[in-house]
């Protein structure tokens, strides 16, 4: 693996690659997609260091942990959500200003057509042979924003709730109501 970094040129992405590692444990091939889309974002929504994104990963695996990283959108803020259908893409927007019901955002994807042309990156993303993660990495970075497509999207902002706290009838902790129940989902299920 350090072969493949000491050919990486840009001194941002060696930058967000020494940060992501710590985090996510090892550079993986998935970690190196997220990273890869966020730039993508970063360019195309013309973000600026520290602002602060809303990102929709849709799969739990990897993809995420480089926009908590480098984006700062986690599950505790409310930045990152996971709406796991397994898929190799993500959703990326800016924050919205109160009021506003709509904001165009990013949705990326690992492209499988044009994944064709990188041979080890392409058989590691379907699948179908053994590949390291050396060696599909290795293809990311000749690929670059190749491997991608990308669009323009309206993302929904969702209208925050009031929140309401109640003592489970049951268990008698609190929790956070999110309709009429009277018992905690613990004592639901």
């Amino acid at each position: 693996m350090d072969e493949i970094i000491r050919q990486i040129r840009d001194a941002e992405l060696l930058s967000q690659i020494e940060k992501v590692v710590p985090f996510h444990g090892y550079l993986s091939t998935g970690a190196f997609i997220g990273i890869q889309m966020f730039n993508i974002a970063k360019k195309a929504l013309d973000l600026q260091d520290g602002e602060r994104i809303f990102v929709t990963c849709e799969t739990y695996n990897c993809l995420p942990d480089p926009f908590q990283v480098l984006g700062g959108a986690t599950i505790g803020n409310k930045g990152l959500k996971i709406a796991d259908s397994g898929k190799m893409a993500v959703v990326v927007n800016r924050h919205a200003p109160v009021g506003v019901t709509s904001v165009r955002g990013i949705r990326i994807y690992l492209d499988p057509d044009r994944t064709k042309k990188y041979q080890k990156l392409h058989a590691w993303y379907l699948n179908t042979e053994k590949v390291s993660h050396k060696e599909a990495i290795n293809d990311l970075v000749k690929a670059g924003e190749d491997a991608y497509t990308y669009e323009m999207v309206d993302v929904e902002v969702p209208v925050k709730p009031n929140k309401c706290i109640k003592m489970c009838d049951v268990c008698g902790e609190y929790f956070v109501q999110c309709g009429g129940e009277v018992l905690c989902s613990t004592c639901t299920a």
